[in-house]
């Protein structure tokens, strides 16, 4: 069974060469009759709560394993930068200051914030990384769910907004327009850990890879290969987990040069009296969002598709679809409660007809 790569191994010896003759072989669908999956190599490394994975055709890039430890690391080095929960983090200095005075960042930090106040205009709030004082007040930043009493409600949304984040992009500055104002970057920062990872990939000439932040944020660039030929489809196929039956597939996705988001209710919610309360919360509200089970974007970016999937999930499946048919770039794939009865439903948007197939009766 492959044992993932890590710095420390790598550093004790563990050459590119044993890495690949550790590596494990997947069958992935065949691109034709009797073609089976050539060798992968998976390197992995745990960061921002989850298991970072990169995945290469073996012996395709001399180097290859080394280029990506380094990826790696540079994911590291953006969790400690972004996290919310460090005191030395530049967004907690950032949280801290801001409230109070005009505060410089980091360019590719500033450009994370631009693009997560684009998405915030372009779902007219759906997505909001100033929603940390709802999601405190509903109890998830201790994982101890709990309902809110209405002072305490009113006064979170008080001090949620995304138009309160005022950015000088002359000046590279971030500034709230008052103190209570707080970001957080959960929603975002996995897939822009992975687009930045995929940077570094691309400057080393390595073109067929696959990137994976947790079960959530995937991104891909050229092909698996196969056993003495190339996937005549391209691409590389990942799993869609069934919102219903944890740890169980519902379907798999076709991903071509292109990133995947998905948001989902079934890891963190609680109970009250009787109904469930979800950690997906809908900022222009302060309540749980209800109606899907779970959103899927495709998108070109790994932050823009993580972002818009906990919008879409947050507007419930006709806003969704809309928002999807409205940009040509994007795919959605929804899940919903059926309509009667036990179950669920799909609802796709701009896929292509290989881009998505059911492997389990939904």
């Amino acid at each position: 069974m492959t044992r993932p790569s890590t710095r420390r191994d790598f550093l004790r010896g563990l050459s590119a060469a044993e890495a690949l003759g550790e590596a494990l072989e997947q069958d992935l669908p065949e691109s034709r009759p009797g073609a089976k999956s050539a060798y992968a190599v998976h390197i992995s490394r745990r960061a921002m709560a989850c298991e970072f994975e990169i995945v290469l055709n073996a012996g395709q890039y001399g180097g290859g394993t080394e280029t990506a430890l380094d990826a790696l690391d540079l994911v590291e080095s953006l969790e400690a930068q972004l996290s919310y929960f460090r005191p030395e983090s530049e967004l907690a200095r950032v949280n801290r200051q801001a409230g109070e005075q005009p505060v410089a960042v980091d360019r590719r930090l500033f450009e994370l914030l631009e693009c997560a106040q684009e998405v915030y205009r372009q779902t007219q709030g759906a997505f909001d990384p100033t929603a940390t004082p709802l999601w405190k007040v509903w109890g998830f930043a201790r994982r101890q769910g709990r309902l809110p009493d209405a002072e305490e409600l009113a006064e979170a949304r008080r001090n949620t907004g995304g138009s309160m984040v005022a950015l000088d992009a002359e000046r590279q500055t971030v500034r709230f327009s008052q103190s209570g104002v707080e970001l957080s970057l959960g929603s975002i920062g996995k897939g822009y850990a992975l687009d930045r990872a995929a940077e570094l990939l691309d400057r080393a000439g390595i073109d067929d890879y696959l990137l994976q932040g947790g079960q959530s944020s995937v991104l891909a660039r050229g092909a698996r290969l196969m056993a003495a030929e190339s996937a005549e489809a391209g691409g590389w196929t990942v799993g869609l987990g069934n919102p219903l039956r944890p740890g169980k597939r519902l379907g798999e996705v076709r991903l071509r040069n292109r990133a995947l988001g998905t948001s989902g209710s079934a890891a963190q919610f609680f109970r009250h009296q009787g109904r469930r309360y979800s950690h997906l919360l809908d900022p222009r509200t302060g309540w749980p969002a209800e109606g899907l089970l779970s959103a899927t974007v495709l998108a070109p970016r790994a932050a823009t598709a993580d972002a818009l999937a906990t919008a879409l999930f947050v507007m419930g499946c006709e806003q969704a679809l809309e928002f999807c048919g409205e940009r040509p770039g994007l795919a959605a794939i929804l899940v919903c409660p059926a309509a009667t009865g036990p179950g669920i439903e799909i609802a796709t948007a701009g896929l292509a007809d290989d881009e998505f197939r059911l492997t389990a009766d939904p």
